[in-house]
């Protein structure tokens, strides 16, 4: 036991505590210090561990994506979930696809609903819209003047565009004269729709075949059908039961060849610089291939071919630097015929859509040959929208 009585070097003990000295008061203050640097130890080592947790976290993770893509790499295996992957094509397509091949009778309920029914008197069912786009490439593949020229879609038997048939007439006014009126004139410029149809005979052993892509094979068909004659109206068409072509057009201005029987650079140059130059800008040439091949062999005045091959196979050739399309439906050369036309397409010919392809199927006509027949239809109008974007050459002197 401590004696505080036999404190030596005359120290008051009680003074001491009172005052907070002493070694008790030490020990307890390094006491402090320890508790700190043991939390921080504790906090540092519980951070580590979640770091380390969370990176082997992320790991798994990975290894699970790169798993999974190894998998979706794999050939047959499809992206997505089971439905995914159980979707297919659309509903409208898949009952088109049935209705082509084992007519309505033997579809499904579901499968009724999802067809799109033309709406005319003849019956008919529209084609989906996945069916289209095949269509329209074959059409465009026979009917060049569909990819240069402004084609659109309608809900109507006809189109009715405005058209302006006068200016205005501004004039120079001093500063106290009187303002004279402006006045512009429209008209309108109406494009009936005509019809166009073709039929095709399928056997009913294709029809059967789960393997073979009849959609392909009836888009191709109709498409070379109907491409071929659209081509040719749009070209020469007297607008009787069908469009009227840019040739047949009165409207159209034309430019001398420069010979009574022959096409010939100078007249070439002064066709293109007989339009206007607001539509040079973005005009094509137009012609057949026996036009071509004659207009290949000219030059101008210093020995250099007016015709430039394209650089790749993704640009056409040039004649005085604007592309060239082959039109098979334009006239040949001969004297008073009008083989080449150059002019802004875009702005020059409209095309009008109604009803891309509206298919009726007829199992009976041809049944006793095993045979099924298809009905095509196709509305379609077209007409000159600005003469004054389109020239001609006539082969005179």
């Amino acid at each position: 036991m401590f004696d505080r009585t036999a404190a030596p070097c005359g120290v008051d003990w009680e003074t001491r505590e009172e005052q907070g000295g002493g070694n008790d008061t030490a020990t307890g203050g390094g006491g402090g210090e320890d508790e700190i640097r043991a939390a921080l130890d504790e906090f540092t080592g519980t951070a580590t561990q979640r770091l380390d947790g969370t990176e082997a976290s992320v790991t798994e993770l990975r290894t699970r994506m790169d798993a999974i893509e190894r998998v979706l790499r794999r050939p047959g295996a499809g992206g997505g979930g089971q439905e995914q992957r159980n979707a297919g094509p659309a509903p409208e397509t898949r009952a088109f696809e049935a209705f082509v091949r084992r007519g309505r009778e033997q579809m499904t309920a579901d499968e009724v609903r999802s067809l799109r029914v033309s709406d005319d008197t003849n019956g008919g069912v529209l084609a989906p819209a996945e069916f289209i786009p095949e269509l329209q490439r074959n059409v465009v593949l026979f009917s060049p003047i569909r990819a240069i020229a402004n084609v659109r879609g309608i809900g109507a038997g006809s189109a009715i565009l405005p058209r302006r048939t006068g200016g205005m007439t501004a004039a120079w006014t001093g500063d106290t004269e009187e303002r004279q009126e402006t006045t512009v004139s429209f008209g309108a410029a109406e494009y009936p729709v005509a019809e166009l149809t073709a039929y095709v005979d399928v056997p009913n052993s294709l029809l059967e075949d789960s393997a073979f892509d009849i959609g392909a094979l009836l888009a191709f068909e109709f498409g070379e059908e109907f491409g071929a004659k659209e081509g040719a109206a749009f070209v020469s068409g007297n607008g009787v039961k069908k469009p009227m072509g840019y040739m047949s057009d009165a409207s159209l201005g034309s430019t001398k060849s420069g010979d009574a029987a022959k096409v010939t650079s100078d007249g070439l140059i002064d066709l293109f610089y007989a339009l206007p130059t607001p539509y040079r800008t973005n005009a094509v040439w137009t012609m057949n291939s026996t036009t071509t091949a004659t207009v290949r062999k000219l030059k101008d005045g210093t020995g250099n071919y007016l015709w430039q091959d394209a650089f790749s196979a993704n640009t056409p050739p040039t004649i005085l630097g604007r592309p060239v399309v082959e039109a098979p439906h334009m006239p040949s050369v001969a004297g008073g015929a009008c083989p080449i036309a150059f002019g802004d397409f875009m702005q020059g010919y409209r095309i009008f859509d109604r009803v891309p392809l509206s298919l009726l199927r007829d199992p009976f006509t041809m049944a006793h040959k095993g045979m099924t027949r298809f009905h095509g239809r196709r509305r379609v109008g077209g007409g000159v929208g600005k003469a004054e974007a389109i020239r001609k050459l006539i082969i005179q002197a």
